[in-house]
């Protein structure tokens, strides 16, 4: 599949501010992501991720600036089967009585309404189980599930979707150390077929290791760059505290 043809940003974020109420939560922030590209978004407890996301989203409309996704206003975006969204706490959905396989399929849900599915439809919701390594559970249901296994069928249903923009929200959350370590692999070859990756994660040590590009935010950019780049500059400690530091080069002491 050819994915993100033309050149236009996938992300673009221009002079984007949001607060609640009174209180500023973004401020100021532009942001382009290029097709094909493996951004991470770090930044303290507060700092604005999330909301930056919902923001580039289009879930929310910024009190300032403009955000853009495929060059179309976010919030009038409405070709949603391009975007697979895993949102902050989805690996903790253990209360879901369906199977991994129904999971997946509503990743077809944009293509095709809520109606039967076709066989080429149902190829596609088991070539997505397949390039998660999720086939064996698919008649799983997802209250049987590791952490890990379920933020896999929920990529699987990106995947079925067929998106060029995979976002994720510190997805890594509540799974086991053997888990995060394939599940980066997983993202890292989505990534090299074309999938665009913007990622927030608390994790400095995984950004470092895997992401090719790093965006610090502390309610503004701190930093935005490549990460060899970001382990060798202040922002850290400006975004972070003074006490903050990289002890190697996968390795952060907060």
């Amino acid at each position: 599949m050819t994915r993100n043809a033309d050149s236009t940003p996938v992300v673009d974020l221009t002079g984007v501010s949001f607060g609640y109420a009174a209180t500023p939560v973004i401020e100021d922030v532009s942001l382009t992501v290029d097709p094909g590209e493996y951004v991470a978004v770090v930044g303290p407890n507060g700092s604005g991720k999330s909301t930056l996301m919902r923001l580039l989203l289009g879930l929310l409309d910024p009190d300032a600036g403009t955000a853009r996704l495929f060059g179309e206003r976010a919030d009038r975006f409405d070709d949603g089967e391009r975007i697979g969204y895993v949102a902050q706490g989805a690996s903790a959905a253990k209360g879901m009585p369906i199977t991994v396989r129904e999971v997946v399929k509503m990743g077809r849900f944009p293509h095709v309404g809520i109606g039967r599915l076709s066989s080429d439809d149902w190829t596609i919701v088991d070539d997505a189980l397949a390039t998660v390594g999720m086939s064996a559970f698919a008649d799983r249901r997802v209250t049987q599930l590791s952490g890990g296994q379920r933020q896999r069928a929920f990529i699987a249903r990106a995947l079925a979707s067929e998106a060029d923009l995979l976002v994720l929200d510190e997805p890594t959350v509540g799974v086991d150390a053997e888990s995060v370590d394939a599940f980066y692999d997983l993202l890292a070859a989505l990534n090299a077929r074309g999938i665009t990756v913007l990622l927030i994660e608390h994790d400095l040590g995984a950004v470092v290791e895997h992401a090719d590009r790093v965006v610090c935010l502390n309610r503004d950019v701190h930093f935005d760059g490549p990460t060899d780049a970001f382990v060798e500059s202040d922002a850290l400690a400006r975004a972070f505290g003074t006490e903050a530091r990289f002890l190697t080069d996968t390795g952060v002491d907060g």
